[in-house]
């Protein structure tokens, strides 16, 4: 009888440690994975900062180095191709080179979809055809017609992205919407539909904001993250694009606020809280809690049911 194939644990390839990243610190290589974040938060922006420094070779937001660049692969399904050309043409000043130069290469088909067995099939021979180092698709409720929220429709998805980088050798970038209402949830948790997107990703980068900030925190499967890193959208003539925003070492980072902390409490919980377990997790004066309390309720941020409090994740 036939059995699987088997190799004693120790005789395993060991991966050299300069082909462990894409781009060092941010994406690993030929990674699987998400850009996720609420509307506005320049999730499309972040997705082209990749594209371009893979494209090109330069520092991913003006910081992180390409270990690997080559050619890149992207369909941007939201918006109109002009607007797609201005944006990289901003980043790629940004960057400090030319998007001519850049071996990017954009979709221009209206519509693909990534639960029609034909529109499978016409996207990996394209990426057959070119071997792009990196595929973006942007975003992925663009890509289907079927149920976020079910498993059992979202997983073969999925499962034919993870196969084209097993089989082609491509790290794969997919832009998703968070839940409205998710920026205090971890940064997995507050991604749209079914868990299976969380689960997937090998390298996963999420923005959200804070107050005025906007933060971007890192994840991967095999390497250790980065949380809250405070990127800035920088325009300087026709350039374009993000930037890390780094830390004023004379300056004291600011406390977070009695608001910040009550939903951080919330998401770190997981379930309902009363007022006394806020306040003793939070170190609040009862009158201070009641008050920040309830404006968070009145913003609709935070629900109350049966005195207890929980973050709204509608």
């Amino acid at each position: 009888m036939s059995t699987l194939p088997l190799c004693r644990a120790a005789d395993l390839a060991v991966r050299p440690p300069n082909r462990r990243w894409l781009i060092e610190g941010l994406w690993a290589h030929r990674a699987v994975g998400i850009v996720g974040g609420e509307p506005k938060c320049f999730k499309s922006f972040l997705a082209l900062d990749v594209a371009v420094s893979v494209a090109s070779g330069s520092p991913c937001l003006r910081r992180y180095d390409v270990i690997e660049p080559g050619p890149v692969l992207l369909f941007a399904a939201e918006d109109a191709l002009h607007i797609v050309r201005e944006r990289l043409d901003g980043i790629a000043a940004a960057a400090g080179v030319s998007l001519s130069s850049l071996d990017l290469h954009v979709i221009t088909a209206p519509v693909v979809r990534l639960d029609l067995p034909a529109d499978r099939r016409l996207l990996r021979a394209t990426v057959e055809a070119l071997r792009p180092r990196l595929l973006v698709l942007d975003p992925f409720v663009r890509l289907h017609r079927r149920d976020e929220n079910a498993s059992a429709e979202v997983a073969p998805m999925l499962a034919y992205l993870r196969l084209l980088e097993r089989e082609l050798g491509t790290a794969v970038l997919l832009v998703h919407h968070a839940r409205k209402g998710a920026a205090h949830a971890r940064a997995g948790q507050a991604l749209r539909g079914s868990s299976e997107l969380h689960a997937w990703g090998d390298s996963n980068l999420y923005v959200r904001r804070k107050a005025d900030a906007l933060l971007l925190s890192v994840e991967h499967r095999a390497a250790p993250g980065v949380e809250a890193l405070s990127l800035e959208l920088h325009a300087d003539g026709d350039a374009l694009g993000l930037r890390v925003v780094e830390p004023d070492a004379g300056q004291p980072s600011a406390a977070p606020s009695a608001g910040d902390r009550i939903e951080d409490a919330l998401a770190d919980a997981g379930v309902p809280l009363s007022r006394r377990e806020l306040r003793d997790l939070c170190r609040i004066r009862t009158a201070t809690l009641s008050d920040v309390l309830r404006g968070l309720v009145s913003d609709g941020r935070v629900v109350q049911r049966d005195q207890r409090y929980e973050l709204a994740m509608s």
